[in-house]
């Protein structure tokens, strides 16, 4: 069984799929506590693959499935991935890279997270293709930009909640990226257009 927060359809907001539709699976639970996370974990549906493909078949039209969190690596494994493929779903996952993931999966994005959470594991994927960092303007990703020979770099202002802050944070982003140019701006434009 997974712990399912919620499962929902829209456009993916955040990255290189940016405008995408997709269909949505938000995994409850998370191995770090990060000061900007905006989803509430304390209530989860239990769900087998089989109940999972079942919800995700009412978009008959997306297949493009996005496992999201919390922290999906702590539940997704190769019997979930399997089945979502053998539905025909090209699959991408939004992980903070601390555990290994299962083969197969077709588009990982690591979002780390070492600078906001203490007592932060090691990056554990093998296979990364897009970088996506939440930029608060006082960590710089430096560190990152090598880390996965080919991958998608974005840099992705934090959303502090408060508006002039988020101003003054992403007038920094951008100055990075001019600065830096590998990386490229993610916004949460499904914050922007407000949709889920």
């Amino acid at each position: 069984m997974y712990k399912i927060n919620e499962i929902f359809y829209s456009l993916q907001g955040e990255g290189r799929h940016t405008g995408r539709a997709a269909v949505f699976v938000r995994f409850s639970g998370c191995n770090l506590s990060c000061p900007f996370c905006d989803t509430d974990f304390t209530a989860s549906t239990p769900m087998t693959a089989e109940e999972i493909i079942a919800a995700i078949s009412q978009w008959q039209q997306c297949r493009f499935v996005v496992l999201t969190g919390g922290e999906p690596s702590l539940q997704v494994d190769d019997a979930l991935v399997e089945a979502l493929h053998g539905a025909g779903y090209y699959i991408a996952v939004e992980t903070n890279g601390t555990r290994p993931l299962p083969v197969g999966i077709d588009w990982v994005t690591l979002s780390p997270k070492n600078m906001f959470a203490n007592h932060v594991p090691p990056i554990a994927l093998k296979k990364i293709d897009e970088i996506k960092v939440v930029f608060d303007g006082t960590h710089l990703p430096d560190t990152y930009s090598n880390m996965a020979d080919g991958a998608y770099l974005c840099l992705q202002p934090c959303d502090t909640g408060n508006a002039e802050q988020n101003r003054e944070i992403t007038a920094k982003c951008v100055d990075y990226i001019l600065s830096h140019p590998q990386w490229h701006l993610s916004l949460q434009t499904h914050k922007i257009i407000q949709i889920p």
